[in-house]
């Protein structure tokens, strides 16, 4: 990698730009000085609201896999038919990841993830006046649809907020709120349930989104235009490695193809990237397969871990709603810790290569412990080994998050790069569910399998971070 003796002012462009990461930050310690004071946190604001939107994004797409027991007495609901039914949201969930990215891009943060967030909590109040497993399948493709825009445009977000050295532990923050909307859905649904219907839930978590939706729009700014962003928070930002672009770059992008030809022109290449050409890097597919495996695993959790713990494990709904939490509140701390080892290993000089490299490997192969669940006579080592495995998948997901800022060619292809990431991931969403319903039937129950199945992905993931992907730099425009 070509280097500069000196590191470029945030307007600035040298000749070694189109070979060296803008963002490096060399010996890790050449950035801005970190802003003190009260008022020189906007950007933590700016996380916590995208915390809380995905918190909602995970309790409404949670909620069926709570309310699923009850529901399927009701409906008349299969093992073969449950699972069509959980893997329906990620049909149109994955497909839509790719325009979703696309528009971010294109037309912003704000509205696009406004607009999406309107959409799901509608489809999740629909789900709770459904009649039949047709309307229910149907309902749950909508819901799919309207939370595309959910993972990719936190990470936009920080890309454009936070300086590269913070990036990884903003990321795993705003990723949290997956873990904790799973967790809430657990208590929160299972208590609706008890107390009114299962229809109740569906109306009540949908509701929920709309109270979000109200603060994201009022305290949502670019960083551009937000009102409160001090002038020394700003250059701390900029000059630690944000990725910037101009404020026209929504406007002047003609089509999803061609989603940032002003940003390319403005990051100093006299060339542009269409989107669809990001599909000719190697680090792209690596990317994707390896997001691949390791989603497969963390939708287990998400979808068939309840009905886990209730089949295989003998819990009855009280304890589920009290026991089932514990995976997703450890996972919790697993995230937060992979984003804090991540920074703190790039502020002590360790390139970003080595950083990602580290934490992903390391978390993707620690979580194939939960093969080892099939071994285990009891619930509690069971339950122990999950917590475990979701942790260690955390862990590597603060840095999975930080992938599209990372390796962008500029930066209005960062949204659109993690459209592409979680549109990978969450084909693993729609086929496991299927995948473990057909093994469960053809076992008898038994999870086995499902559970091995899961733990050798977990090892093809740890392959492909550590093979497939060569270097973590921004692509070369070709």
């Amino acid at each position: 990698m070509t280097t500069t003796p000196t590191t470029p002012g945030p307007h600035q462009k040298s000749a070694a730009e189109t070979t060296q990461d803008p963002t490096e930050e060399p010996g890790g310690d050449t950035a801005p000085p970190r802003p003190r004071g009260r008022g020189n946190n906007v950007r933590w604001g700016i996380v916590a609201l995208c915390f809380g939107g995905l918190a909602v994004n995970y309790l409404d797409r949670s909620t069926l896999s709570v309310a699923l027991p009850a529901m399927s007495k009701d409906l008349h609901i299969g093992p073969e038919i449950q699972g069509f039914v959980l893997s329906a949201f990620f049909i149109t969930y994955a497909i839509c990841q790719l325009p979703a990215g696309a528009a971010l891009d294109k037309f912003g943060v704000k509205r696009v993830f406004a607009i999406g967030a309107i959409w799901w909590s509608l489809a999740t109040v629909a789900m709770g006046l459904v009649r039949g497993v047709g309307t229910l399948i149907g309902a749950r493709m909508l819901l799919g649809a309207g939370e595309a825009a959910g993972y990719p445009a936190p990470a936009k977000a920080v890309s454009r907020w936070f300086p590269r050295r913070e990036r990884t532990l903003a990321n795993s923050v705003w990723d949290n709120g997956a873990r904790v909307g799973t967790a809430i859905a657990l208590p929160l649904v299972t208590a609706i349930v008890s107390a009114f219907h299962w229809r109740a839930a569906f109306i009540v978590c949908g509701l929920l989104g709309f109270v979000w939706i109200a603060a994201w729009l009022r305290w949502y700014h670019e960083p551009e235009d937000h009102p409160k962003l001090t002038t020394e928070e700003r250059a701390y930002i900029e000059g630690g490695g944000a990725r910037f672009e101009p404020q026209d770059t929504a406007d002047t992008a003609d089509t999803a193809d061609t989603v940032d030809e002003a940003g390319a022109k403005a990051g100093g290449e006299a060339k542009s990237l269409r989107w669809r050409d990001l599909f000719r890097y190697r680090t792209v597919w690596g990317m994707m397969l390896g997001f691949f495996c390791l989603n497969y695993v963390i939708y287990f959790f998400i979808t068939w871990f309840p009905s886990y713990l209730v089949d295989e494990r003998g819990f009855d709904l009280l304890s589920l709603g009290f026991f089932g939490t514990i995976p997703g509140l450890i996972a919790i701390i697993g995230s937060l810790t992979g984003g804090w080892t991540a920074d703190r290993l790039l502020r002590k000089g360790w390139s970003t290569t080595k950083v990602r490299k580290t934490c992903l490997i390391s978390g993707t192969l620690c979580s194939s412990v939960i093969a080892l669940t099939v071994v285990v006579p009891t619930a509690a080592g069971a339950l122990a080994l999950l917590s475990l495995s979701y942790a260690s998948l955390t862990f590597a997901t603060a840095s999975v998050a930080s992938l599209p800022a990372d390796v962008a060619p500029t930066p209005g292809h960062v949204a659109s790069l993690a459209g592409i990431q979680n549109f990978a991931s969450n084909v693993a969403g729609a086929l496991g569910p299927i995948v473990t319903g057909f093994l469960l039937a053809a076992s008898g129950g038994s999870y086995v399998v499902p559970l091995l199945v899961s733990g050798a992905l977990s090892v093809v993931g740890a392959l492909t971070y550590a093979f497939v992907i060569q270097r973590v730099e921004p692509l070369p425009i070709r």
